[in-house]
């Protein structure tokens, strides 16, 4: 067995410019090293790196890593050198740190099944006649903004507006509430330590007066939902953990799925050969959402801490020591997915998820069921009222945001072209 002393490389900076710059190629080689790499950021601790897909889904689903270090482990919690790099109030802190995904054990558990029976694949699907609705009345925004045929933002146009207005609703999050949480994910997404204080408080705020209003004015959401049964058993969620769910629903339920929609728009366009195939052929668009999620826009998980001596890869990873799970690295393994920088619409079943871009295990990501329906929606919504839609800049002018963590297109313009009948 290798021992952590006889891991290669020097130490891989995944905040570093080039990495940042072409997160593929640094995933790509950090995944064919002979073994595994270490790496860090922001100056934090070492972590092992995993990037192969057989080495990604042990990490994720492996019960001895966990994702916060073993209490009684002498290990630093690399989530507060973030925080504390991006000079965050130390009463802040906890509320980044504490959501769903961010628990373990019995608390994790307790807290997932509060939310999961809203997000349940047979619950998710009777709320697909109100996603296409949302879609309709947006394409029919766009063909009215863009009748004189001038271009258009599909990011901000489309690409966001359709998840927030599905998962504000899913969750009862009320209309003049949603800036204050846009606000907060964009904080969250761009990582502004000067902004995102301010933004958390704001959100904090926001998300008492909304449990506050569903006790007094009941609705027919998860929001009231969740307030019945802390009232039917007060110890079974704490207002705190009920703030800390509201955080993980919108942001996260949000956020991914704009960047899927764009980012799938602009692969599609470029792969005009499977964009005629699903054309020509509409049932297959389920089978293409978990595609393109698998070359999505997430770069990597939260570490994982093993609460022993974990083997992996070769290599033994010391009980407490970070590793990261690299999603991109492992989505993109030949050993696992023969041509991965391909897109083949129809190369992924629908129930398989082989693809690990919402993680895999108990902390599967809770909201993958509404981010399929909405991408497959959207997708399949677009191209179909509006079959010839193009960019409307060459495509190496297409602006990217390019940041640890995520992957996306910045602003989409396209000419939508003529409406389809």
């Amino acid at each position: 067995m290798t021992s952590t002393a006889e891991t290669s490389a020097e130490k891989v900076d995944l905040f570093a410019p080039d990495v940042i710059a072409d997160p593929w190629a640094a995933h790509a080689k950090v995944r064919e090293a002979p073994t595994l790499q270490i790496g860090g950021f922001m100056g934090g601790p070492p972590m092992f790196l995993a990037a192969r897909y057989e080495h990604v889904k042990s990490v994720l689903t492996d019960p001895r890593f966990l994702t916060n270090p073993p209490e009684d482990a002498d290990i630093e919690d690399i989530r507060n050198g973030v925080f504390q790099h991006l000079e965050m109030p130390e009463e802040l802190i906890p509320w980044l740190k504490n959501l769903i995904n961010a628990s373990d054990g019995d608390d994790h558990a307790r807290l997932r099944k509060l939310v999961s029976y809203a997000l349940t694949n047979h619950r998710v699907s009777k709320f697909r006649p109100r996603v296409e609705e949302i879609a309709a009345k947006l394409l029919d925004d766009l063909a009215e903004a863009t009748k004189d045929g001038s271009p258009i933002d599909l990011v901000q146009a489309y690409c966001y507006p359709l998840p927030i207005q599905v998962i504000c609703e899913l969750v009862g999050v009320d209309v003049e509430d949603r800036p204050i949480w846009k606000t907060w994910s964009d904080a969250m997404a761009t990582l502004d330590g000067k902004t995102l204080p301010g933004a958390v408080r704001a959100a904090l705020a926001g998300a008492r007066a909304l449990i506050a209003r569903r006790r007094a004015e009941p609705k027919d959401d998860l929001v009231t939902a969740l307030v019945q049964v802390q009232t039917k058993d007060p110890g079974i969620v704490t207002d705190d953990e009920l703030v800390g769910i509201l955080f993980s629903l919108v942001t996260a339920g949000h956020q991914t799925t704009t960047y899927l929609i764009g980012n799938s728009v602009l692969a599609l366009l470029e792969h005009q050969d499977q964009l005629a195939r699903l054309k020509a052929d509409p049932s297959m668009w389920a089978q293409a959402v978990r595609e393109l999620q698998r070359l999505g826009p997430i770069q990597f998980g939260q570490p994982r801490f093993g609460t022993e001596d974990i083997e992996l890869g070769g290599v033994l990873i010391p009980r407490g020591m970070p590793v990261v799970p690299m999603i991109m690295g492992a989505n993109s393994d030949p050993r696992k997915f023969p041509e991965p920088e391909k897109l083949i619409v129809d190369r992924l079943s629908v129930g398989s998820e082989s693809h690990l871009g919402f993680g895999k295990g108990i902390h599967r990501c809770l909201g993958q069921h509404v981010a399929y329906l909405e991408a497959e929606v959207a997708l399949r919504g677009l191209f179909t009222r509006f079959p010839d839609l193009s960019l409307a800049v060459p495509r190496d002018e297409v602006p990217w945001i390019l940041r640890p963590g995520f992957t996306r297109t910045k602003d989409l313009p396209v000419l939508l072209g003529k409406p389809s009948s």
